[in-house]
C-alpha cells in the first residue's frame, strides 16, 4: 500500500526549488515577490507612456509618470486591505498590528483592482482626463502585473492547486504535502497574464475599438473574471475559508461581479456613439 501511495508522487514533475529571496545586500533582503510588483509597475508605466500617445492621445508622458505613484498606492493599499477584509478578517481583528506587515504576504487582486479604480477616478478628475479612456489604457497593461505576480506565487510555492495524481505535469509543492497538485499559478499566469494581454493589445490596435471608450475595460474585466472563475476549480481554496456554501470559493464569488460589470461595460460601449471617428481629427 505504501508503494502504491507513493507512486503518484514519484511520477510528479519536480518542483523547481527557487529561493524566494532573489538577492541580499547586507541587511537588505530583496524577494522575487517584491521584484514581481516592481517589474509589473515599471513595465506597466513604460507601456502606459507609449499607449497614451496613440491617437486620440489622452495621456501625456508626464501624466503617465505621475500616475505611477497613484497606481502603486492603489495596488499595495487596495491589495492588502482586500486580503484582510475578504480572506482573513477574523485573524487580523485579533492581530491588527500585522495588517501593515505586507512583507509577510497576503495580497488580493480584487482589492488591488478596486484600489487602482479609486486612484484612477481621483487622478482623472484632477487632471481632466476622460476616466473611460484612461481605464481602457490600464486594461491593456494590467495583465503584465498579473503575469509577474502569478510567477512570483509559483516561485514561493503558494496558492498551489488541488490534488491531481493523474495529471502528468502535476507537482509536489514543498509548502503543501506529498500529493501531486495542479501548478495553478502557471494556469493563472497564462490566462490572466499572457492570453488577456494578447487579446487586449490586439483589440487596442483597432481604432474602432479604441473609439468605443469602456470596451477594453469590459474585455479585461470579463476576461479576468472568467479566467479566475475557471482556474479556481484547479486551485486549492484558502485554508481559512475553504468552500463557501460547500461549492464555491471566495475567488469565484469575487469574480462574478467583475464578469457582470465587464459585460455591462461592453454593452455600454457598443450602444453609445463612439467618442471619435477613426480617421477624423480627435
Amino acid at each position: 500500500m505504501d508503494l502504491l501511495a507513493a507512486a503518484p508522487t514519484l511520477a510528479a514533475v519536480p518542483f523547481p526549488a527557487i529561493d524566494p529571496v532573489a538577492f541580499e545586500i547586507g541587511p537588505l533582503v530583496i524577494r522575487w515577490y517584491a521584484l514581481a510588483y516592481i517589474g509589473g509597475l515599471v513595465l506597466g508605466w513604460w507601456m502606459l507612456r507609449r499607449l497614451g500617445r496613440t491617437p486620440p492621445a489622452v495621456l501625456t508622458a508626464e501624466q503617465a509618470d505621475d500616475f505611477l505613484v497613484w497606481a502603486t498606492l492603489g495596488v499595495v493599499l487596495g491589495g492588502r486591505l482586500g486580503y484582510v477584509l475578504f480572506y482573513n478578517l477574523p485573524y487580523y481583528l485579533d492581530h491588527p498590528a500585522e495588517i501593515a506587515m505586507v512583507w509577510q504576504g497576503g495580497m488580493a487582486f480584487h482589492g488591488g483592482f478596486l484600489g487602482v479604480v479609486i486612484a484612477l477616478l481621483i487622478f482623472c478628475r484632477r487632471k481632466g482626463i476622460p476616466p473611460l479612456a484612461m481605464g481602457d489604457l490600464l486594461a491593456c497593461i494590467a495583465p503584465i502585473g498579473l503575469f509577474f505576480g502569478r510567477i512570483a506565487n509559483f516561485i514561493n510555492g503558494e496558492l498551489y492547486g488541488r490534488p491531481a495524481p493523474d495529471v502528468p505535469w502535476a507537482m509536489v509543492f514543498p509548502t503543501a504535502d506529498a500529493q501531486p497538485r495542479h501548478p495553478s499559478q502557471l494556469y493563472e499566469a497564462a490566462l490572466e497574464g499572457l492570453v488577456l494581454f494578447a487579446v487586449t493589445m490586439i483589440l487596442f490596435r483597432v481604432a474602432a475599438v479604441r473609439a468605443r471608450r469602456g470596451a477594453l475595460i469590459g474585455v479585461f474585466m470579463t476576461g479576468y473574471g472568467l479566467a479566475r472563475f475557471v482556474v479556481e476549480y484547479f486551485r486549492e481554496p484558502d485554508p481559512q475559508l475553504g468552500y463557501l456554501f460547500g461549492v464555491i470559493t471566495m475567488g469565484q464569488i469575487l469574480s462574478l461581479p467583475m464578469i457582470l460589470a465587464g459585460l455591462a461595460f461592453l454593452a455600454w460601449a457598443w450602444y453609445r456613439p463612439p467618442a471619435w471617428r477613426p480617421g477624423a481629427p480627435a
